[in-house]
């Protein structure tokens, strides 16, 4: 299978409702419990994980994952080790690795597609990638196998989210809201309007991220519409706040799990 029908059959045996998608800092606190930290999660429940590559200028990572990876790039993680956590996780459940740009383009565009595609991982989102050049890396991805996953923002103009979903591979990651990733009280009244506008441009789920830390949270997302849900900021605060990351992060997969089972 392509990474593309992995993701879709990921999304189809969510039977219903929306698929689970954490996400997962590689490297942090070290590539060992990283990898542990995505077992976790799937044995809580996930039905898809995202896996951060740490960078150095993470434009946008709130504070709490920019510190998470900068304590893996302490720890020593490298982009070689985090694609091994990918492999190793990836038997479990379908993997879509988050790199911003620059470590994309230092590695070769269609070396850093094919190493992805070597190594079982699903899908490939690159925040800071502009969408005039973005054909080069979906041609990339495309020969390997591998999705290439865009992100779209409430302010994106609807002539260009109409060329992005149209080259959607996977999913269209959908920003709930303006900003960098983060904790957030409440999500947007409009959440529900920011999601059909999204879905009306593309044939693939539409997956929110960005501010979803609570139970509640999920099922609000995926009551709006959303046919996938991400979460980030909650599980890293977790994780670094517990000298057992992977116990620590269970107990909220499996709330998030089961809110939107119900």
């Amino acid at each position: 299978m392509t990474g593309a029908e992995r993701i879709a059959a990921a999304f189809a045996a969510a039977q219903g409702r929306a698929a689970l998608m954490p996400y997962l800092m590689g490297g942090f606190p070290d590539l060992a419990k990283s990898r542990a930290v995505g077992e976790a999660y799937a044995n809580a429940g996930a039905d898809l994980v995202e896996l951060g590559v740490p960078y150095s200028d993470p434009l946008a990572d709130g504070p709490v994952i920019h510190a998470a990876g900068s304590q893996a790039l302490s720890a020593g993680a490298t982009v070689a080790g985090v694609l091994e956590v990918g492999a190793a996780l990836a038997p479990r459940l379908p993997v879509v690795l988050m790199c911003y740009a620059n470590l994309l383009y230092a590695r070769g565009i269609e070396r850093f597609a094919e190493a992805l595609g070597d190594r079982g991982i699903a899908g490939l989102i690159v925040p800071d990638l502009p969408l005039e050049e973005a054909p080069e890396v979906l041609a990339a991805c495309d020969a390997a196998g591998v999705a290439l996953v865009p992100l779209v923002a409430p302010s994106t103009p609807d002539d260009r989210l109409e060329q992005i979903g149209a080259r959607a591979r996977g999913f269209l990651y959908t920003v709930s809201v303006a900003g960098t990733t983060g904790e957030r009280r409440s999500l947007s009244d409009g959440l529900s309007g920011v999601i059909e506008r999204a879905a009306r441009h593309t044939d693939v789920p539409v997956a929110v991220g960005f501010g979803i830390s609570t139970p509640e949270h999920a099922r609000e997302a995926a009551d709006a519409g959303a046919a996938g849900v991400i979460v980030g900021t909650r599980l890293v605060r977790a994780a670094s706040e517990d000298g057992d990351p992977a116990g620590a992060v269970a107990p909220i997969v499996r709330a998030m799990a089961d809110a939107l089972r119900t």
